[in-house]
């Protein structure tokens, strides 16, 4: 019975997946899932070792996995990587099998088209069948004004004249319909993609909304996303709530995922985090990344969930898996952590972001033949980022004008554009060589690395890995991150050089410091199998989350920013919402910031209630503000009731982990007045001092809580004391001396002369001008109030 129930659990997941993948997006959309790409063939390189090949820098496991491994990261590295990913989050081996085995069987059993009306009805449709000399392998419309499809039952229509319908009336109608909304789809979307002018994006968005009301579903995925983060539509968070409900109805993993999202933080619905978790679990086994991203954060930081590593791991895993296969060598996509209270706090402070007078200062050094401008604005074109969008076009134009004045790093990034190609710049093995060697012989690490990449994959050249190794080796020496990361991936594979993991872990190292995402995404994945080093899932977790976190879907930290700087903090706060759903820590403390301020899009009484969760989540991922505004909420009683001890307990660790002066000072105070903790004079000017240590802003108000607390201390000595009894306990005579009565009249009388002597000159009159009376006698201040001459 229980087997039968189990298989029948099996058969329903199958399913589900079944009709969820068939909604799922096929495009790539920065809000949603990311599409994974094939590699080339050219990419690719021969296993050289047991069970591991290495693609464009990338580790990835085939089989002779180590006995740590569970089923589950057994089932997410299969041969089918890329397509067969959806499978692989079944989690079973046997779902997987079972699901292949179904699939063969409903091939098998297709059913056969039957002709419907015309001269054949009822007989089987025969394919191919011969119309007006040409062969049909399908059902056509052609020779119909109506647009209806037709099939013949055998294969000369011209000499049977034997036909019918393949659908029915209401069935082509609906075809019709959906051809219609697909014709608007596609020119909304072709707007939206080649504009850049938001009128323009606006005007697609009106298509989408059209084809939406055709019941279009990527034409309502979209629209439903633009309502909810009001992206070129008026915000609307009822009527995306409704499109969504729509969505998951049809089995759209999109849909799933945004439902749960406006369950998990209460927008729109009442918050349900048990819903949430079953929206995000269909949504995963739809396929949808991010969902997979939000369940693996919520199994890491055990939100709504028992915590659990190696289920973070399954879900982290297997979109970190689609985010390096998506991006090239370049390091991948810049992301802007832009703290929205650090700039409060600190206006000054430099946030990443360029301002537009100085890129049109660089621009104007670049027109006027500047070699270092001209490189530095290709980079920026290239990489986008610090509120610069991505154009190809321009790097290109840039690197040509400083590669045709000598500059070799301009050399090396045109070699990197050809070699990886683009809408731009079309793909060339050839003209990426000449670069690269020109570049390498003038000693820049970027072209060596190039010609590094040309010599291991053979590409314009055979396959040397003696040649591809030494090139590495000078890039690395020279710090590039390619050249680091290559020789890591030789090393690992034992390709050119006798397979050495701790060399490898060294080179993975050196260029995950620099930032490169796939140095991150080999570094996890020998953490996760224990490869070369004690196997960590903790530590593979942090650096696959690393990976995820740089996906394509990073961009709306920008989109979200830049809808707070315009003063739509709404837009914002659910964008950041939605961000820190996928655990980016600079968005929980955003959305906290918004919140914190009261923003409109949730009630009044609920503001502090959220923002505290989010502070919450971000101080768990140690950001000092976020631990420091948990204090501060316990302290004053916000989205909480006053709890000193928990206040004083947040304040502690900031101080000790992260040596926050304005941790130490709240601390500092708290001991001063006995809140929380026991009051203690001595330990609050410990605290204080260390407050002023720590940080030159907090020395003044320090100097002032000193100057305060001595006074306090003071006044608390005298009042425990007896000044009477100390006076009485105090013998003259033998302090002084037993001629002190002398001393005393002596020194008084000094006194007395000086005080008589002084005052005696402030009584000389002042001398007025010649020829200058008063009209009225006034009366001489007295000496006291007279001017010192």
């Amino acid at each position: 019975m229980g087997q039968r129930v189990r298989l029948g659990l099996v058969l329903c997941l199958a399913a589900l997946w079944a009709g969820g993948l068939v909604a799922a997006d096929e495009e790539g959309n920065q809000d949603e899932s990311l599409e994974s790409k094939t590699l080339s063939a050219e990419d690719q390189v021969k296993d050289h070792s047991t069970g591991t090949r290495v693609v464009a820098g990338q580790i990835f496991l085939e089989s002779g996995k180590s006995d740590s491994q569970s089923e589950d990261e057994e089932n997410f590295h299969s041969q089918e990587e890329e397509k067969e990913n959806s499978l692989e989050e079944l989690n079973s081996l046997e779902m997987s099998n079972l699901l292949n085995k179904d699939l063969e069987e409903a091939e098998i059993q297709s059913p056969v088209l039957t002709a419907i009306g015309g001269t054949a009805d009822g007989e089987p449709c025969h394919f191919p069948f011969l119309f007006m000399e040409k062969e049909y392998a399908e059902c056509t419309a052609d020779g119909r004004e109506d647009g209806r499809l037709w099939c013949a039952t055998t294969y000369d229509y011209k000499k049977d004249q034997k036909w019918g319908f393949c659908e029915t009336e209401e069935q082509s109608n609906k075809r019709r319909q959906m051809q219609e909304a697909e014709d608007v789809y596609q020119t909304g979307m072709k707007i939206l993609n080649e504009s850049s002018k938001k009128a323009q994006k606006k005007e697609a968005y009106q298509y989408l909304l059209k084809a939406a009301d055709m019941n279009h579903t990527k034409a309502m995925e979209k629209v439903s996303y633009a309502l909810l983060f009001g992206d070129y539509l008026k915000q609307n968070i009822q009527s995306s709530k409704e499109l969504f409900e729509k969505l998951t109805e049809e089995g759209s993993p999109k849909g799933q995922m945004a439902l749960g999202f406006l369950y998990a933080s209460g927008l729109g619905v009442n918050s349900s985090q048990a819903k949430a978790l079953v929206y995000y679990t269909f949504g995963a086994l739809g396929g949808n990344l991010i969902a997979h991203m939000i369940l693996g954060y919520r199994y890491w930081a055990g939100i709504g969930v028992l915590q659990s590593c190696e289920s973070a791991l399954t879900h982290y895993r297997l979109v970190a898996n689609h985010v390096a296969s998506d991006i090239s060598l370049t390091g991948g996509t810049v992301v802007q952590r832009i703290r929205l209270a650090d700039e409060v706090e600190n206006p000054g402070m430099a946030s990443g972001m360029l301002e537009e007078d100085l890129i049109q200062y660089y621009q104007f050094l670049a027109e006027k033949g500047d070699v270092q401008a001209q490189v530095g604005l290709g980079q920026l074109h290239l990489h986008g980022g610090r509120g610069v969008e991505q154009n190809h076009q321009r790097a290109f134009e840039y690197f040509n004008q400083a590669a045709n004045a000598g500059n070799s790093h301009a050399m090396a990034f045109l070699g990197k554009m050809y070699s990886e190609g683009s809408d731009v710049v079309p793909q060339s093995n050839e003209t990426a060589l000449q670069y690269f060697k020109k570049a390498a012989d003038m000693g820049n690490p970027v072209g060596q690395s190039g010609l590094g990449m040309a010599y291991l994959y053979g590409r314009g050249v055979p396959v040397n890995y003696e040649l591809a190794l030494k090139y590495f080796q000078k890039a690395a020496e020279q710090g590039w991150v390619d050249g680091q990361l290559q020789l890591g991936s030789m090393y690992y594979n034992g390709i050119g050089v006798k397979r050495d993991y701790k060399q490898a872990l060294k080179y993975f190292n050196l260029a995950s410091q620099g930032g490169h995402i796939l140095a991150f995404y080999n570094l996890a994945q020998m953490h996760a199998t224990g490869t070369g080093v004690m196997r960590s899932c903790h530590t593979a977790v942090e650096l696959f989350k690393n990976v995820c976190e740089r996906g394509r879907w990073s961009e709306r930290l920008m989109t979200a920013y830049n809808s707070y700087k315009d003063g739509d903090s709404n837009s914002a706060v659910v964008q950041y919402l939605l961000l820190a759903e996928q655990g980016y820590e600079v968005a929980q403390s955003n959305a906290a910031f918004i919140l914190d301020q009261k923003a409109s899009i949730v009630g009044e009484n609920e503001t502090y209630p959220r923002a505290l969760l989010h502070w919450n989540r971000a101080a768990s991922q140690g950001y000092t503000v976020a631990r420091i505004k948990l204090g501060d909420y316990h302290f004053y009683g916000f989205g909480t009731d006053v709890d000193y001890e928990t206040a004083f307990i947040h304040y502690r660790l900031a101080s000790e982990q992260q040596h926050s002066a304005q941790a130490m000072f709240n601390l500092g105070y708290m001991h001063e007045k006995g809140l929380g903790i026991k009051q203690d004079i001595h330990l609050a000017k410990r605290f204080y001092d260390m407050a002023a240590e720590a940080s030159p802003d907090a020395q003044v108000p320090v100097f002032l809580a000193l100057c305060k607390l001595g006074v306090i201390y003071s006044l608390q000595y005298v009042r425990e004391i007896n000044i009477r009894e100390v006076f009485s306990h105090i013998d003259m005579d033998q302090l002084l001396g037993p001629e002190w009565d002398l001393y005393l009249m002596t020194i008084i009388a000094l006194l007395l002369g000086t005080i008589i002597a002084y005052r005696q000159r402030q009584h000389q009159a002042i001398p007025r001008p010649a020829g200058l009376r008063p009209a009225v006698p006034q009366q001489e201040p007295p000496p006291e109030h007279q001017p010192p001459q």
